[in-house]
């Protein structure tokens, strides 16, 4: 299983889990929370996550968001849930700009 970029570790610090009770759980969550966002933006370019400007941003989205599939793991809930965090959906949208410029100067170099 290919390691996720969020450890279990930093993700039950921002979740305030102490038991390991589930870390492989919240193991398939980090690496299912990365795997939505980058399908949403793009998978073409490792290292357009790697970047300083870009790697805080899509490290924050991914802890967001496997939070979320933790928080809201009932299959049966009288509370109205969301599949994607609000600031999962903000960030994912400033990514997607910042992936299309990032081709762009891929191209406009490659072309040179």
């Amino acid at each position: 299983m290919a390691e996720p970029i969020i450890t279990v570790d930093k993700l039950k610090l921002s979740l305030r889990v102490d038991s390991d009770v589930d870390n492989q759980l919240l193991n398939g969550y980090s690496l299912a929370a990365e795997n939505y966002i980058k399908n949403a933006i793009g998978y073409d370019h490792d290292d357009f996550y790697e970047s300083e400007r870009v790697s805080p941003l899509f490290e924050t989205a991914v802890i967001a968001q496997a939070s979320a599939y933790y928080s809201f793991r009932t299959a049966l809930s009288l509370v109205n849930s969301y599949p994607v965090e609000p600031a999962v959906d903000s960030i994912v949208s400033q990514l997607q700009a910042e992936y299309a410029r990032f081709e762009e100067d891929l191209n406009a170099n490659k072309s040179k």
